[in-house]
């Protein structure tokens, strides 16, 4: 329900204001020779073209003249030529060689007794100090120039050098301190009727004002400036004049008037020939048709303004207007070509030493990794731009930096860490008077506060941000903040309160023609009255956002109100409409899904459609419809698993196909976005069409390779075709929390198959004494000191076993397998204690587990791929980099160990443990025992030297996302037994799971690891049993359980003996 504003920082190429140019012209004495003469007429020629932007002639021309000069030892004109050399290549940003010649100038100048061509040239110098980002070194060059100027009475450059100190300032964010500067300058200008610079001053206040976010004050200051600019027919200046009110009415969200002064101020540098100002007026024009989400338009505007840049060698515009063209491929999806321009950008901006522009493409870049979900690359980003902005006193960047790290950490979950960085924003952009910048900044620090909770301070903090967003005039913050007052007081019970927030805010989405905003608030509105008990007119607000959302092709919030009407027909007793409706919004879910990209994905479990779904689905005594579903959230959760991201698959024809596939769904993804910024029916019609190509050409893939239909999530095999797979005498069970659905009793359902059968038992659970149970559970079989174990336990095995024991023993299983998902997944269910008979679970059965229940993980062998249960070999790879910090001692003994017991085995330790070995020789042994380190954390493995998601050889780091390119099709199992596989994962469990369903994707029929990291001793005499018991013809799962039943005798306590599982096929 609620939306925080964020910060995003773009680079985008708008016109500064004028300032008097500071290259003094030369006045002309009579000349003695023909000479003179030449040098004379050359550095005339020479000032015409730099007037025309003609840079590289004009240099040219400026050489010949100096060339010449120092052979007549003409100080004077020496001086001349090397201002003009400078000023030339200061316009094509070569700045390191436009200082060469200034220094070389400003002795001769001196020498001659120019005061007035000493103070420009000190001016100038400052300039380039000013565009290197170096704003103290200009700032002492300026306060140089100003007593010269004030000495030779030249109040011109008194007021240039007054203007400059200005803008200084403004750059530095002292705003007030700037207009004090341009207020000094402007009468100056009046009194010797210089109505361009004046122009220029008047100018550069109505930009102080415009950074303060007081867009009218800014207007007005601008408006003065325009007939002062005609008057003296200064076209460059009335040009600029034009762009920045464009500018103006861009901020204040008025495109199409933005959209005629930008378009004005075009003509008139098309018709002075200045090509780089045509490229800066086709940049401003390109970044509104962006924002009107025209991003086509947008790409054509700034592919315009490109090749002029790089004709008139202007490299900053070049490289800012490749950032541009990075933004719009970042904003349609395009994550890689955005990168792609984003880098070509960065070498630039180094290359002219402008800091500012490097660190608004670091910015930039980080943005788009934040956008893959790849978060610590992102921080990695933003803490280059960072430092950066400090070094050349950029406030404004700096605070936008910080809080795009603040918003890492939010997303990362690091509350309190997200709060310093929004908190250190705050100050700055204060000091700065960016008064957008600081209600941002308000909203995403109330977000924060609504989060944990802390609802009357998150009220404080939107509130703050409100009448900011309305000084500024920025009617969509406005209305999101709003929406988020609105959705406090809903959280806070005062439902009216709620109400009247939530209409403002529809009122001020209609005004701006946010369609996808206004069926937001819609769905709040209806959420309310849903919550009221008026359920018809909650059913009103729900179905007016419907079609709004379907127009803009905004499917997530299409499905949440699905979702939302579902539960409420749920509610009201019509399981028949809850099911239409709750079905519908899950498949619009699915579907998203099937672009792998992190950011659209769900966790289905835990949202109350999906539970709710199922709950209904076993009151229609439904079962097999609601296990489908279930299946199906269980394979989307284990497809969430980050490993599997870009994850490949060993056929390179299927492979192929998928990447095709992607390319097309990427391409939709594009056009989603596009369709919700800017409709049209032409463009809904064209996502429509695409949208039914790209699900039709995933159910194809699908059927030709099986590989890819859990990747790309199509229809899954009826619940009939699975259970008839399970092998006899294996009975499964899946536990399912069906809990926190409002009007719903919270429950637990237990899903029980054996060969061809399914029941479901459903009952009642109070979920946070469930959910302190398992936390305190997995605390003390952690611990080997704890022995309450047995105690918390007994509960543990009264709700997740008791209540299906009778099923299960009337069954007589050789063999339980367990489905668990979400909490469940990080519990050895055979610890659970039954204090009736004073047995652990595993006394009773040999348990191992499924990652879910499919064709591909309980399909027999094939007739060539039997394998015996007697392993005659081992393939073991141990302690493959035998130095610290990735030396495993213990692992070398341990396959050492392997050795003995299957004396055909193979083992590979130290520098032969390569991934090349591997690979030729995985094919051959169906039996695999990997004792190396593995990382399965997505930030990595400091104190390992590993990346994420890696298995350690010695030749390599391997990326687990390419294990089915192992040659692991026959492996019957895979262990292993030295990796970090959950010790340090998340409560959920996710990484053995991930892992597991990972490799088993690649071939393995069964992963063996570690749920935590294991004692030495103890995990040795496990692997001994086990491949001894392996050897005498036991199954998997049964040699694991006589494995773990004689440690037992020795180690009681389960941290010894249950933390290896057995996950997939047990025999």
């Amino acid at each position: 329900m609620k939306k925080i504003l964020t910060s995003l920082l773009a680079v985008g190429v708008s016109l500064t204001p004028l300032t008097v140019m500071l290259i003094s012209q030369p006045t002309w004495g009579q000349t003695q020779n023909s000479r003179s003469q030449e040098t004379e007429k050359l550095l005339e020629q020479g000032i015409k073209l730099t007037e025309q932007q003609e840079h590289p002639q004009a240099i040219q021309t400026f050489q010949e003249a100096l060339t010449i000069s120092r052979k007549l030892k003409d100080q004077k004109f020496e001086a001349i030529a090397l201002v003009g050399l400078g000023r030339n290549y200061d316009a094509l940003a070569q700045k390191q060689k436009a200082l060469d010649f200034y220094n070389q100038a400003l002795p001769l100048l001196r020498a001659v007794g120019n005061r007035s061509g000493e103070a420009a040239t000190l001016g100038n110098i400052g300039a380039i100090y000013s565009d290197l980002g170096q704003k103290q070194k200009a700032l002492d060059y300026f306060n140089q120039t100003l007593p010269l100027s004030r000495t030779v009475g030249d109040r011109s450059g008194e007021a240039a050098t007054l203007g400059n100190i200005g803008a200084i300032y403004s750059d530095l964010g002292q705003k007030q301190r700037a207009l004090d500067f341009y207020n000094q300058a402007l009468p100056l200008l009046r009194a010797v009727s210089d109505r361009s610079n004046e122009a220029t001053t008047l100018n550069n206040i109505g930009q102080v004002y415009d950074d303060l976010g007081q867009k009218q004050k800014a207007l007005d200051f601008y408006n003065q400036a325009l007939p002062l600019l005609r008057a003296v027919s200064d076209r460059s200046g009335e040009a600029v004049t034009l762009n920045n009110i464009g500018g103006v009415y861009n901020a204040l969200e008025q495109k199409q008037k933005a959209l005629g002064y930008f378009n004005q101020a075009l003509r008139l540098y098309r018709a002075m020939g200045a090509r780089a100002d045509v490229a800066t007026a086709l940049n401003n024009i390109g970044q509104v048709y962006d924002a009107l989400g025209q991003k086509q338009k947008a790409l054509d505007y700034f592919n315009q303004a490109l090749p002029l840049y790089l004709s008139v060698g202007n490299r900053s515009g070049e490289a800012a207007t490749l950032n541009n063209i990075g933004q719009v491929y970042d904003a349609l999806g395009q994550k890689q070509k955005a990168l792609d321009y984003f880098n070509q950008a960065l070498p630039l901006y180094l290359s002219i030493g402008n800091r500012s522009g490097e660190a608004t493409t670091l910015n930039n870049i980080g943005l788009v990794y934040n956008g893959l979900g790849e978060k610590q690359k992102a921080l990695d980003f933003y803490n280059q731009a960072l430092p950066l902005y400090l070094s050349v006193g950029e406030r404004s960047g700096e605070a936008i930096t910080l809080n795009n790290i603040g918003q890492v950490y939010d997303d990362l979950g690091q509350k309190q860490k997200a709060l310093d960085y929004f908190n250190q924003a705050l100050p700055v952009l204060r000091a700065v008077g960016d008064r957008f910048g600081e209600a941002v900044t308000l909203n995403n620090i109330g977000g924060i506060y609504d989060d944990l909770r802390e609802k009357q301070k998150a009220l404080d903090f939107y509130n703050q941000a409100l009448p900011l967003l309305r000084a500024v005039g920025n009617h969509s913050g406005e209305a999101t903040t709003l929406n988020n007052i609105g959705g406090v007081y809903d959280d806070l019970g005062q439902k009216p309160k709620a109400l009247d927030y939530l209409n403002q805010a529809l009122s001020l989405r209609r005004a701006v023609g946010d369609r996808s905003g206004e069926a937001t608030t819609l769905n709040n509105i209806g959420a309310i009255y849903n919550a009221l008990g008026e359920k018809q007119k909650a059913l009103d607000f729900y179905n007016q956002a419907l079609p709004l959302l379907r127009a803009v092709g905004n499917r997530s919030a299409e499905a949440v109100i699905l979702d939302n009407i579902g539960v409420l027909f749920q509610s009201t007793n019509r399981p028949i409409e809850a099911i239409t409706n709750l079905q519908q919004s899950l498949q619009l879910n699915l579907e998203m899904r099937r672009g792998l990209q992190r950011e659209n994905r769900q966790k289905f479990l835990n949202q109350n459609g999906a539970t709710a779904l199922v709950y209904v689905l076993i009151n229609q005594k439904k079962s097999e419809q609601a296990f489908e579903w279930v299946n199906r959230f269980t394979t989307a959760d284990l497809a969430d698993y980050t490993r599997l991201i870009n994850a490949t698959v060993a056929n390179p024809e299927a492979q192929h196909s998928l990447d095709d596939w992607n390319k097309n769904n990427q391409q939709l993804e594009s056009l989603r976005l596009q369709l919700q910024e800017n409709f049209s029916e032409a463009l809904a019609q064209k996502v429509r069409q695409l949208e039914a190509q790209v699900y039709s050409e995933a159910e194809k893939v699908s059927r030709r390779f099986p590989e890819l239909a859990e990747l790309l999530e199509t229809t899954s095999a009826d619940t009939k075709t699975l259970i008839s797979s399970i092998p006899t005498g294996t009975v499964v069970v899946q536990p399912v929390l069906l809990t926190n659905v409002k009007d719903m009793p919270d429950s637990i359902a237990f899903f029980i198959f054996t060969k061809g059968e399914l029941s479901v038992i459903k009952n009642t659970i109070n979920p946070t004494k469930f959910n302190k149970l398992i936390t305190q559970y997995l605390k003390e079989i952690q611990d080997d000191s704890d022995g309450n174990f047995t105690l918390t336990g007994g509960k543990l095995y009264d709700i997740l076993i008791r209540p299906v024991e009778d099923k299960i023993q009337a069954l007589s299983p050789k063999q339980l397998s367990i489905i668990a998902t979400g909490k469940l997944r990080q519990l050895p269910f055979e610890t659970l204690y039954d204090s009736e008979t004073d047995q652990f679970l595993i006394q009773k059965y040999p348990v191992n587990y499924l990652t879910r229940i499919s064709n591909n993980s309980l399909k027999s062998p094939g007739m060539r791929n039997v394998v015996p249960h007697k392993p005659q070999a081992v393939l073991a790879f141990g302690n493959p980099v035998p130095h610290d910090p990735q030396n495993l001692p213990d692992a070398e003994v341990e396959v050492t160990k392997i050795k003995e017991i299957l004396p055909d085995s193979e083992i590979y330790i130290h520098n032969q443990a390569t991934l090349e070995k591997f690979k030729t020789l995985a094919l051959r042994f169906p039996f695999i025992h990997l004792a190396t380190h593995g990382c399965f954390q997505n930030e990595g493995c400091k104190k390992y030297n590993l990346k994420s998601n890696t298995l350690l050889f010695a030749d390599t780091q391997l990326n687990i996302g390419d294990a089915a390119l192992l040659g692991l099709q026959g492996t019957q199992l895979l262990t292993l037994s030295a990796c970090q596989t959950a010790a340090e994962t998340n409560f959920n469990g996710e990484g053995i799971a991930g892992v597991a369903y990972i490799f088993e994707r690649a071939g393995a029929k069964a992963v063996m690891a570690t749920l935590w990291a294991v004692n030495d001793k103890s995990t040795q005499k496990l692997m001994v049993d086990f491949y001894q018991n392996l050897k005498q013809g036991m199954t998997k799962g049964e040699a694991l359980q006589k494995a773990k039943l004689k440690l037992i005798e020795e180690y009681p306590h389960p941290f010894y003996w249950s933390p290896f599982v057995l996950i997939g096929d047990a025999r």
